[in-house]
């Protein structure tokens, strides 16, 4: 089977999908959500600058075509400082 390869939406590295975080807005709901559900989603690096860069200039947003709270970013940034992998 052939691997399957994603895209920072930050920083445009090409890696296997397991080297990212997903972020998703959930079909009907609209709501964003890490790592959960189905629809649209978009997946960024697990880095400080990756994070930084997609929050300053909305990529998340823009890519998922929804407001991302706040809340979302602070969770992602609470992993990184953790240093642990998000839960796949």
């Amino acid at each position: 089977m052939k691997p399957n390869y994603r895209r920072c939406l930050s920083c445009r590295k090409i890696g296997l999908k397991e080297e990212f975080w997903r972020i998703v807005r959930v079909f009907p709901s609209g709501q964003v959500q890490l790592n959960e559900g189905m629809g649209r989603s978009a997946y960024i690096c697990p880095s400080y600058d990756c994070l930084g860069a997609a929050q300053k200039k909305n990529r998340l947003g823009r890519a998922l075509h929804a407001a991302v709270s706040d809340e979302i970013y602070q969770k992602l940034l609470a992993t990184v400082d953790s240093g642990s992998t998000y839960n796949r």
